[in-house]
């Protein structure tokens, strides 16, 4: 193509072909809109939303160039890429609309060309921040009906039940009549999951979809699949930690804003 720094190389060596790229976004984006206004996620902003959104998305900008950068670390530890994520895991929280996360995701990305990058190879690094990480986040509000991380949810108090063992409290998994007598996961737990969920699929789009297309497609090259799975299966590992804990702290931040 060779418009605005885009090679346009769609025969790299390995590479990703651009057609299982191209459905995959479709079909998650119809995804995450049809989940969306199924269950409730997919709702108007109001501005309150928007200043959470351009706050997160710039709060963001700020931890990886100018903090996480600074923080030495090994290469596979990367300070700036887990404060992004913790950062934008909070936003979430307090919009809890589908589009949330592909907005801060383009807000991140429009400040990180202004004052980082320039704008050389966009807007395919729009398409590929906001598609991938913001769609992931995107989907999991969809799924979740807007009350991701347990936001929303009731958290009741345990009472007595009887069955044969005899009297039994049950501490955070309550027993309640309406639910069939069926134990239910507090919102703390589902936030714990539903974070280490979103830290896990956070490892795939650097190593598999920049690496295995954006970045071949750009730039040419020869496609190192061994590097992508060795990547990823050292990216898994602390991403999910530090989702589980940004999911907590994202609750915590939610409850009391």
């Amino acid at each position: 193509m060779g418009f605005n720094q885009i090679g346009g190389y769609t025969n790299v060596p390995g590479e990703i072909p651009w057609e299982i790229v191209a459905v995959y976004f479709l079909a998650a984006s119809a995804i995450a809109i049809y989940l969306g206004r199924r269950g409730g996620g997919l709702r108007k902003f109001s501005t309150l939303d928007l200043v959470y959104i351009a706050v997160g998305g710039a709060l963001a900008m700020v931890w990886e160039f100018n903090v996480g950068s600074l923080i030495k670390t090994p290469s596979f530890i990367d300070i700036g890429f887990y404060g992004r994520l913790f950062i934008l895991l909070i936003a979430a929280a307090l919009v809890r609309k589908v589009g949330a996360g592909m907005l801060t995701m383009f807000v991140f990305n429009l400040l990180s060309d202004q004052f980082h990058y320039g704008y050389g190879g966009e807007p395919m690094y729009f398409i590929y921040e906001c598609l991938t990480y913001g769609l992931f986040i995107d989907l999991l509000i969809a799924f979740t009906g807007g009350k991701i991380f347990g936001v929303g949810i009731t958290e009741q108090v345990g009472q007595k039940v009887n069955r044969k063992v005899g009297p039994v409290t049950v501490g955070a998994q309550t027993i309640s009549p309406n639910m069939g007598g069926k134990p239910y996961l507090s919102p703390a737990t589902l936030a714990v999951i539903e974070g280490a969920i979103l830290g896990f699929l956070m490892a795939f789009p650097d190593p598999l979809f920049y690496g295995g297309f954006f970045n071949p497609f750009l730039y040419g090259g020869v496609v190192d699949w061994g590097r992508i799975m060795f990547n990823i299966a050292t990216f898994i590992p602390l991403d999910t930690f530090v989702g589980a804990l940004s999911g907590l702290v994202a609750l915590r931040v939610s409850r009391v804003i």
